[in-house]
């Protein structure tokens, strides 16, 4: 019987597990890697590489609490931002976006949240979207999320693609 339970409840949940790990693993971001939480020096080199590139990319400053949408050395958009309180921080890091969304429903502990417009996924449960709920901006509030006013969401949605390289700094 321990076999069997072993078999068909922990190996699947080491490989969960493991899977959970692997997702987590952040690498390079300009040869299409990402790093999460990376130290300082490694944002800015990022930063560099990308102001030397024709890239479209998007900066997101914490301390500044702005989002610059950026076509290489060019910055193409500056909006004020809300991101993660305290509580619930925005990741550090660099990041690319992974799935696009027009609308889709936001839950989590303490929210649950219908129609978020604009939503572009960049790792995990982390996006960056469109907040018609509140006015805060320039104020963090989020749950994690950066939250930015719909008509600027949209603007972002529309330029940024699957792919695109975030860079999310203190």
């Amino acid at each position: 019987m321990k076999s069997l339970i072993y078999s068909h409840w922990v190996h699947p949940l080491k490989m969960l597990l493991a899977g959970t790990v692997a997702s987590a693993t952040m690498l390079n971001p300009i040869a299409g890697e990402v790093w999460a939480n990376s130290p300082p020096q490694k944002i800015a080199t990022a930063i560099q590489t990308l102001k030397k590139s024709d890239q479209r990319w998007i900066q997101i400053d914490l301390s500044k609490q702005n989002l610059i949408a950026w076509e290489g050395n060019k910055p193409v958009y500056a909006i004020t931002i809300s991101s993660g309180k305290k509580s619930t921080p925005t990741l550090v890091g660099t990041f690319k976006i992974q799935t696009k969304l027009k609308k889709t429903r936001m839950r989590g502990t303490g929210y649950d949240v219908a129609n978020v417009p604009h939503t572009m996924y960049y790792q995990g449960g982390y996006a960056i979207h469109g907040a018609y709920w509140h006015k805060r901006f320039g104020t963090p509030v989020s749950h994690g999320c950066v939250n930015l006013a719909p008509d600027h969401a949209k603007w972002v949605f529309n330029w940024a693609e699957v792919g695109t390289t975030v860079v999310i700094q203190k």
